[in-house]
């Protein structure tokens, strides 16, 4: 009976970990900070967060080992600001397999500068997003601004593989948004905080004005990059579509913050991917590109 218990358990145990949806890498780093401070405490800091994000059903799906999702999570802290509150910036990057490869492509490579909060060594991690606020805002900020990447990322993800089936969860990261803690020492969840902050990326995932840049996700991945094997010339034509789609969503709203975060980190993948086409196609890819990504315009005036 022992034994059977035992396999019962394990199954569910199993069945458990291939559920969660994320296999993340996440790193604290403390060289800023001044050495009076005691850095096992963001060793053990680096511990939880990496078992809160792992370990942590964050949607209804099941996720087999090889479909979760590679993300990172870097949190640089910046500066020791008195009563275990701490400045930081934060980096998430998350990446899509490409069908037929061992590529990997970008959804999202993104920095994040207003990351302030409290942390008491082996406090629990805890965030519920239905009292996002929790009992003290500077520590629910931080589980808070991790919950809100997860479901942007899961969104993206989503909507890479399917047309905008990502809305759920960016509808989820609106409620974040709507419910963050609040502090004078917080920021990044109004729209007087900056021109890029977590409430205008998530206020272009969820505007109507602007749903044409989930057809431009769906169609640069599985519509474009996902054929480069079998077939360079459609996959071109998908990424092309991507392109002409997001064109018009920046002729609507100039400027809009996703576009920037789409580009970050695929300017040397998009080169790449039309260096070899036909010069009309190639023509088309760098008018479009150098306008819709001008931080990298060099880059793509060399598609010639």
């Amino acid at each position: 009976m022992k034994k059977i218990l035992f396999f019962l358990f394990g199954v569910l145990f199993i069945s458990a970990v291939q559920g969660q949806e994320l296999q993340v890498k996440l790193s604290v780093l403390s060289n800023r900070v001044s050495t009076q401070v005691d850095k096992k405490v963001f060793q053990t800091l680096q511990s939880s967060l990496s078992t809160f994000l792992n370990n942590r059903k964050w949607s209804n799906e099941s996720y087999q080992p090889q479909e979760k999702i590679k993300c990172n999570f870097l949190i640089n802290i910046d500066q020791d600001l008195g009563q275990n509150v701490f400045k930081a910036s934060l980096t998430v990057q998350a990446a899509r397999p490409i069908y037929g490869s061992s590529y990997e492509s970008a959804l999202i490579n993104y920095q994040d500068n207003d990351l302030v909060f409290r942390y008491i060594e082996f406090q629990p991690m805890e965030f519920n997003e239905n009292r996002v606020q929790g009992n003290d805002p500077l520590a629910a900020n931080l589980t808070a601004v991790l919950a809100y990447y997860v479901q942007l990322i899961l969104g993206l993800d989503h909507d890479s593989f399917s047309p905008k089936a990502g809305e759920t969860y960016f509808q989820k990261a609106q409620n974040i948004v709507n419910n963050a803690p609040e502090s004078r020492d917080i920021s990044g969840w109004k729209p007087f905080d900056g021109m890029r902050n977590r409430f205008r990326l998530v206020e272009n995932l969820t505007n109507s004005r602007l749903s044409q840049v989930h057809d431009a996700i769906y169609s640069y991945y599985r519509g474009g990059l996902d054929l480069l094997v079998e077939d360079e010339e459609n996959a071109r034509a998908g990424i092309l579509n991507a392109l002409n789609l997001l064109n018009t969503v920046n002729k609507e709203i100039p400027n809009a913050m996703f576009m920037q975060v789409f580009f970050q980190g695929k300017s040397t993948e998009l080169a790449n991917v039309f260096k070899k086409a036909n010069n009309d196609t190639k023509a088309r890819a760098r008018d479009l590109l150098v306008k819709l990504d001008v931080t990298n315009a060099a880059t793509y005036k060399e598609l010639k």
